[in-house]
């Protein structure tokens, strides 16, 4: 994967416009020895096919597949604009990332910086940065925006016989996380936990704590403390402020007095409460379900990625992907970002799945454009 570090970053630039700033970071990775003239002249027609901004303040600009044959050595070009550049359609871009990649090492970084993409915060702190390493650390995830949550920390029915076990259960994924140590898990079973109503119950610990996170823990037991029901158990590791999104909606939860719907969820739906993902099931009963085998040389790199999305934005429809050849996990196909990051590479089988009026009409069109190259022939 393409690395960052501060020979890579240019600080403190200014452009009037995105087509000079892409000007600029073409010398940049001319003079780095990346590429040979003429480099620029992919960058300026892969910019005039769709634009290379992505969200949160960031842009990749990039050649063109019939331009890779000017990149001498694979590498970027990282240009801060403290003030900022338009990058069309009301985008402000702090920071553009020039890549040069022969084939498609440049999926990785893609990939990773999905991560921050969705995060609140990201463009005021991109615009703010005083130094390369801050420049680094906020590409590379190492500034934690969000609270660490997925999969791997809910724990639905365990059977659990008291609260010191849930407890211990929760403490247990977070600290499998690596954010979190023993000191940790051994404070949190000695907590007096809050009970929110209808059996939802709340714990925290800032001990030995480096990233904060969340559990869910639920029992198919019945359970009490101090003769109220058990039914789950919300566990932070908190060591910073990344979880008050996901404190607002346990507050809204309990305000409208629907903790046991939050209970009723499968593990795929407690994690889309919290995060914001759909949460409804792609797989319609219909069986609206397709898979594709992507023919493009270099995979799903931004161009051939953005007419898959444009072409499921034409629908009504919930539309989810998932990369078989990849970890699996579905995705909305209306969202750019989303669809790099599966790091879909040639020959990967994609796995469509649709729900609604317009569902089988979706995935036909979406498997004719794929088949016909999306817009690389």
């Amino acid at each position: 994967m393409l690395q960052l570090d501060t020979n890579t970053i240019t600080l403190n630039q200014s452009s009037d416009n995105k087509l000079n700033a892409i000007k600029a970071i073409a010398a940049d990775l001319t003079a780095k020895g990346l590429v040979q003239y003429g480099y620029v002249d992919g960058m300026l027609n892969r910019e005039g096919q769709n634009s290379t901004f992505l969200g949160n303040g960031i842009a990749i600009p990039h050649g063109t597949t019939d331009t890779r044959d000017l990149v001498k050595q694979t590498g970027v070009a990282v240009h801060h604009f403290p003030n900022g550049v338009d990058w069309g359609d009301g985008n402000i871009a702090y920071v553009a990332i020039g890549i040069a990649a022969k084939s498609d090492e440049h999926l990785g970084i893609l990939k990773q910086l999905t991560k921050i993409l969705s995060a609140d915060g990201v463009e005021q702190k991109l615009k703010q940065a005083k130094s390369e390493k801050d420049i680094i650390a906020l590409l590379n995830g190492d500034v934690q925006l969000e609270a660490d949550f997925d999969a791997s920390l809910i724990q639905l029915n365990f059977p659990a016989s008291d609260m010191v076990q849930m407890a211990a259960v929760a403490g247990g994924l977070l600290k499998n996380t690596g954010g979190t140590g023993a000191e940790f898990v051994a404070d949190l079973v000695t907590k007096s936990p809050t009970h929110l109503g209808k059996g939802l119950w709340l714990v925290s610990s800032d001990k030995a704590v480096t990233r904060t996170g969340m559990a869910f823990v639920s029992t198919i037991n019945q359970c009490e403390l101090d003769g109220t029901p058990v039914q789950a158990l919300i566990a932070f590791a908190a060591c910073n402020n990344a979880h008050q999104p996901m404190l607002d909606k346990i507050t809204e939860l309990v305000f409208k007095q629907e903790q046991d719907k939050l209970m009723s969820l499968s593990t795929e739906q407690v994690l889309g409460f919290f995060t914001g993902e759909d949460v409804q099931a792609a797989d319609a009963e219909d069986g609206n379900v397709a898979v594709f085998k992507i023919k493009n040389a270099h995979g799903l790199h931004a161009r051939p990625g953005a007419m898959l999305v444009a072409e499921a934005k034409k629908f009504e429809s919930s539309i989810k992907v998932s990369n078989l050849n990849g970890d699996g996990k579905a995705v909305n196909a209306k969202s750019l970002m989303k669809v790099i990051a599966l790091g879909v590479k040639h020959g990967h089988e994609l796995r469509f799945s649709a729900e609604g009026a317009d569902a089988a009409e979706a995935l036909e069109a979406i498997g004719k454009a794929i088949a016909s190259g999306l817009g690389e022939g």
